[in-house]
């Protein structure tokens, strides 16, 4: 099986599999090797929904399964490792007075909305709890912008997840993504970000890890 591994950050990539592999520093970092009978190609894609759609797009066509490691912020939820179960992009929609209303990413947005979110791959029984994540270009630090992400019945936020998904659905493939909360959401996620970032990459990798091996 052909495996696309993406991660926003240098840190979160090279905590998967650390030390193996083959490199090629551009257009997009990657790294290959082989692991489990698999071949897998991880790519750093970069911050944001554009970077990882653009990722997507150029690398996902020769994948079988395209997957997601990293971070994310928690809104109430625990930390470790999540399986995202469902992924929504918080910033896609339609402003009316006092109201932005979500539309699943890609959907004409006017109208009734219908479901915003994009299902991830059967969970193959790798024991971690599941959430729905929103994601977005902002980093959240606000407990107010938080609250309202909660209202999509979101537990996790970061910036790529649901633009994976939304591009992997054009492609018409399936993904999954495993991600570890680095902070809250709040004032001191700042801090609490670069604090634990690689802690929190190496927990997921792990998972990604327990996960290329049951595949």
């Amino acid at each position: 099986m052909n495996l696309l591994i993406l991660a926003a950050l240098p840190e979160e990539a090279d905590a998967l599999f650390p030390n193996t592999g083959t490199s090629d520093p551009a257009p997009i970092p990657l790294r290959r090797l082989a692991a489990h009978g698999h071949a897998l190609t991880i790519a750093t894609c970069s911050l944001g929904k554009v970077n990882a759609a653009l990722a997507v797009g150029l690398l996902g066509r020769d994948a079988d399964l395209i997957l997601m490691t990293g971070t994310c912020g928690a809104l109430g939820a625990a930390p470790g490792a999540w399986w995202i179960a469902e992924a929504v992009q918080h910033d896609y929609g339609a402003a009316h007075p006092g109201v932005f209303r979500r539309y699943r990413a890609g959907d004409w947005p006017m109208g009734e909305a219908s479901a915003a979110h994009f299902a991830a791959m059967t969970d193959p029984g790798l024991g971690l709890p599941h959430a729905r994540i929103a994601s977005g270009d902002s980093f959240i630090a606000c407990p107010d912008a938080a609250a309202d992400l909660k209202s999509l019945g979101a537990t996790l936020v970061d910036m790529e997840v649901g633009a994976v998904a939304q591009a992997v659905a054009r492609l018409g493939k399936p993904w999954a993504a495993i991600k570890a909360v680095t902070d809250d959401a709040n004032d001191a996620s700042g801090g609490d970000f670069r604090a634990n970032l690689g802690c929190a990459a190496r927990t997921a990798a792990m998972a990604v890890e327990r996960l290329v091996a049951m595949l």
